[in-house]
This record gives structure tokens, C-alpha cells and sequence, in this order.
């Protein structure tokens, strides 16, 4: 009677402990449980785009002239000069919309070759060269005038003609406007996964924003690593990515 009596004690103190551990055991899992949930989250892509018109553009042509002696060179780069000023005037381009660079002045030679094939080279005079550079917000007016610079050219001024090159100069307030864009796209994304998978979607906890594209629109351009800015074009295409991570509930 008293080994039957030892025998149960002893089992009832096994139970408590056996059940201490299942216990010690179920909050172990519910812990690693509810850590996983916590854990869990969705990651998205956002895509903020917008087509938008360049508001600046800038043409830039350069002339030349040359003469035996400098102050002969200088006389006649002046005379092209003042002939690309009344050109401008003439389109309605306000003096405060170019301006000219420096010139740049180079010595020119002539090479010989006699019939030992020695070279031989002679002084000849003096190369100048000067670019004008046009910056104005009338798209339109700038284009005509870069598409008739064959009537400065049969003026007799040696002009070389740039293609125009397009900016946009609210840029800053463009790429918050994609960021904000991005954003939206991502979470909206995120919101259908939740909704998909019976998830409801929490917090955000993480960011980060891709490079800032700028491609003529409509164009088959690829998108660069480090970003792309086209000034090619008058019409563009602005795109920005956001990585977003966010909680699920």
C-alpha cells in the first residue's frame, strides 16, 4: 500500500512536470509563431511616369575667320559678328536671349613636302573662331530660327549650325510629383497582394527610390543603370521606381 502510494506520488509529480514542459514548450512555439508573423511583409515595385514639354531650349552655332595678320582676322570675325546680330534681330531674337563666347585664336601653317621628303612648314596667319549661344523659353521662335540659318550662311558668314538641345527647368517639383506617383502605384500594388492572398496590409518599413529617367517620348530608349536626361527632344517622358516593404496583418 505505501509502494502504491510512493508509485502515484511519484506519477503525480511527473505530470506537473511533463506539464510544465509541454507548456514551456507551446509558448516556444507560439513565440516563433507570432516572431514569423511579425517578419512576414510585401515587397513592391512602384512606378511613378509622366509626359511633360520642355520649357528652355538652347541653340549654339560657331563662325570663323582667318587672315594673315591678327588684327586682320579680328576685322573680319567682327564683320560676321555684326551680320549674326542683325540675322537675330531680324527673327526677333532679343539680345538678352544670346550671348558670344571668347575667341579662340590658333596659328595656322602650311605643310610642304619636297622631293627628298622633307616637310617644310610656312606661316600662314591666323585662325579665330567664336561661338554664339542662344537660351531662350520661346521653343518655337529658336526652332524656325535654327532651321533658316542658310540666309546667315548665304550672307557669307562660315556658320556651323548645332542641333537645339531641350531642357525642363521645374525639374525639382517634376521628380517629387513621380515620387509621390511611385508611391501610390507601389501601395496600390501591395494592397491587391493583401487582398489576394486574405492579408490585410500594415505599416510600411522600408523605401528606397530608383534612378530618375528622362527619354524622348515615344521613343525606344533605354533606360540607363545610372539614369538617363535626353535633350534631344522637345517632348519627354519622366519615370521614377520606389521599393517599398510593407507589413501584413
Amino acid at each position: 500500500m505505501e509502494e502504491r502510494k510512493i508509485a502515484l506520488g511519484d506519477l503525480i509529480k511527473a505530470a506537473i512536470v511533463a506539464a510544465g514542459v509541454i507548456g514551456a514548450a507551446a509558448l516556444l512555439a507560439l513565440a516563433f509563431v507570432n516572431r514569423n508573423a511579425a517578419d512576414e511583409q510585401i515587397g513592391v515595385t512602384g512606378l511613378g511616369e509622366k509626359d511633360f514639354e520642355s520649357d528652355l531650349v538652347v541653340w549654339t552655332g560657331s563662325f570663323s575667320q582667318s587672315a594673315p595678320t591678327l588684327k586682320e582676322a579680328y576685322a573680319k570675325l567682327n564683320g560676321d559678328q555684326e551680320r549674326i546680330r542683325g540675322f537675330l534681330a531680324a527673327k526677333n531674337v532679343a539680345e538678352s536671349e544670346y550671348v558670344f563666347s571668347s575667341v579662340t585664336i590658333q596659328k595656322e601653317y602650311d605643310q610642304k613636302t619636297d622631293r627628298d621628303g622633307s616637310r617644310t612648314s610656312t606661316f600662314r596667319g591666323y585662325g579665330l573662331r567664336q561661338e554664339v549661344t542662344i537660351e531662350s523659353k520661346d521653343l518655337g521662335k529658336i526652332e524656325r530660327v535654327s532651321r533658316e540659318i542658310t540666309d546667315l550662311i548665304n550672307s557669307g558668314v562660315e556658320f556651323y549650325s548645332r542641333e537645339p538641345s531641350y531642357y525642363y527647368t521645374k525639374l525639382s517639383d517634376l521628380k517629387l510629383e513621380l515620387i509621390e506617383l511611385a508611391t501610390k502605384n507601389g501601395r496600390a500594388r501591395a494592397q491587391k497582394i493583401a487582398e489576394e492572398t486574405g492579408q490585410k496590409l500594415g505599416k510600411l518599413k522600408f523605401a528606397s527610390l530608383g534612378v530618375f529617367q528622362i527619354i524622348a517620348r515615344n521613343s525606344n530608349a533605354d533606360y540607363s543603370w545610372s539614369g538617363s536626361n535626353d535633350v534631344t527632344s522637345r517632348l519627354k517622358t519622366a519615370t521614377i521606381t520606389t521599393r517599398l516593404q510593407f507589413g501584413i496583418r
